[in-house]
């Protein structure tokens, strides 16, 4: 509020949420995730090698599941905070250090 704005954490991504129904319909490897359809170019996720296709499974220690949705557990973290992001690229589990972004609303 000192900044006149909300500060919240900006990975750089367009997403769709993953559960149970739209994983069985779509023969997914996991329950539970955010499907990334598109990453910014030059955003933290673009520089930090996160690719359309990637199901994102974790941030920081705080697994994607039916009680922590993407934007919930990203918001648990701030701009500049360094977190791991894990996720699933072609059935492999691979860690990206991603160092947050800020997006702001009045």
């Amino acid at each position: 509020m000192q900044k006149g704005y909300f500060s919240r954490p900006y990975l750089g991504i367009r997403w769709q949420s993953i559960s149970p129904d739209i994983a069985a319909a779509y023969d997914l490897p996991v329950k539970w995730g955010a499907y990334v359809t598109n990453v910014t170019s030059n955003s933290p996720a673009g520089k930090a090698g996160l690719q359309p296709d990637d199901i994102i499974i974790q941030i920081g220690d705080i697994p994607i599941d039916e009680t922590h949705s993407y934007i919930n557990v990203l918001f648990q973290y701030k701009p500049d905070d360094q977190v791991t992001v894990v996720v699933l690229r072609n059935s492999q589990k691979l860690d990206f250090q991603v160092t947050l972004g800020e997006s702001t609303s009045n």
